[in-house]
């Protein structure tokens, strides 16, 4: 995504929504809650980065190391973790993708419309120019 936001610049924009499978990864959700913890001390997409690069470790413990290493306050963040201050958050974001269709990650939505085509950054580009194109004629 951060390809298709350089290339397309200012006609994009991009819209994030938590979907945690937490059947398939156990801890997608504490995970989800530890990104909205990020963002609540202005690291979201930094901390969201992070989770991405270290799917396999995402323990409680993990998380707060990573809040620390990106130099946030570690302990705010392992107390928002363990009241789960943002799992309604999770939970809404969630709930709105099964209610819109989502059924797996990454999916993506271009003018409020399900992109099932490729993911590969040409044709995601494609994809969106089209739809830019579509809301101009």
């Amino acid at each position: 995504m951060k390809a298709v936001q350089k290339t397309l610049g200012p006609r994009v924009r991009f819209v994030f929504r938590n979907f945690p499978l937490s059947e398939m990864h156990p801890n997608a959700s504490n995970a989800a809650e530890a990104a909205e913890a990020a963002g609540a001390q202005g690291k979201f997409w930094e901390m969201h980065d992070t989770l991405f690069e270290h799917q396999s470790a995402l323990l409680t413990r993990d998380l707060v190391a990573y809040a620390a290493g990106l130099g946030l306050d570690a302990d705010r963040i392992a107390g928002e973790l363990k009241s789960h201050k943002h799992a309604a958050r999770v939970k809404e974001d969630f709930m709105s993708g099964v209610k819109s269709g989502v059924n797996g990650t990454p999916t993506f939505f271009i003018n409020g419309e399900r992109h099932d085509g490729p993911w590969y950054h040409q044709d995601l580009v494609a994809a969106i120019e089209a739809a830019i194109e579509a809301t101009v004629e």
